[in-house]
């Protein structure tokens, strides 16, 4: 996995994202100086703030700028507006053609908005990165049912595991009961490290009692080492 889906990927394991929540991120969103990335009308209409992984700040702002380019364009050509809810857009009536509103995963073609008529450039669909994220995982041979909602998950698994408190994991995650996030306790890597299967040797060969836990590894994911 290369490209836009790649860095799309890095976004939803260094920061514990979901699908919608990414492909919906403008470019206000993406704080730099202060590693965070804010996501707005999240899951249950709430905002909230994650961490933007440093590892990524290069590859996000050659995004960022092809982003601004790209908009430019569409000014040029008389378009550029882009969806805003329908208060924002009333309090703001021209903020739909300012560049820090555009979508940081543009589609790469202008589309009738079925709401205002009006062509305009909304964000990449769901589907893309889901058939990457399969794709992917088919060629790293792993076994198991990988969605991009896995990397969500290995984000709060690798969280705990480097000890986050996990009413802190709560609000990163935007959970709204921290039983929620407590089901990622059962998970964690450290808690089940010193137990011994019943059925030893002769029963296995020594050393093959495999114990994985909600580990994602996708060939050229330099982020999952780094950030753990």
């Amino acid at each position: 996995m290369n490209g836009t889906h790649a860095l799309m990927a890095k976004i939803l394991y260094g920061g514990g994202l979901r699908l919608t929540e990414c492909i919906r991120l403008r470019i206000q969103d993406i704080d730099f100086g202060h590693d965070k990335i804010f996501i707005r009308s999240g899951k249950g209409g709430k905002d909230r703030t994650t961490i933007l992984p440093k590892n990524i700040h290069t590859t996000l702002q050659v995004q960022v700028d092809h982003v601004v380019k790209l908009h430019h364009r569409d000014l040029e050509e008389s378009f550029g507006q882009v969806y805003l809810p329908e208060a924002l857009a009333r309090k703001y009536p021209h903020a739909d053609r300012e560049r820090v509103w555009q979508y940081l995963f543009p589609a790469k073609k202008r589309s009738v908005d079925p709401r205002s008529g009006r062509e305009m450039r909304h964000h990449v669909l769901e589907s893309g990165l889901q058939k990457a994220v399969k794709h992917a995982a088919g060629n790293a041979d792993i076994l198991k049912r990988i969605s991009c909602h896995t990397l969500r998950h290995s984000f709060a698994t690798h969280m705990l595991e480097n000890g986050v408190n996990i009413r802190v994991l709560q609000t990163l995650m935007g959970h709204a009961d921290v039983k929620t996030t407590e089901i990622y306790t059962h998970v964690m890597k450290r808690d089940i490290d010193s137990l011994q299967s019943p059925c030893l040797p002769p029963c296995l060969p020594q050393g093959l009692v495999p114990i994985l836990a909600s580990i994602f590894i996708l060939a050229g994911y330099s982020c999952l080492t780094q950030t753990k």
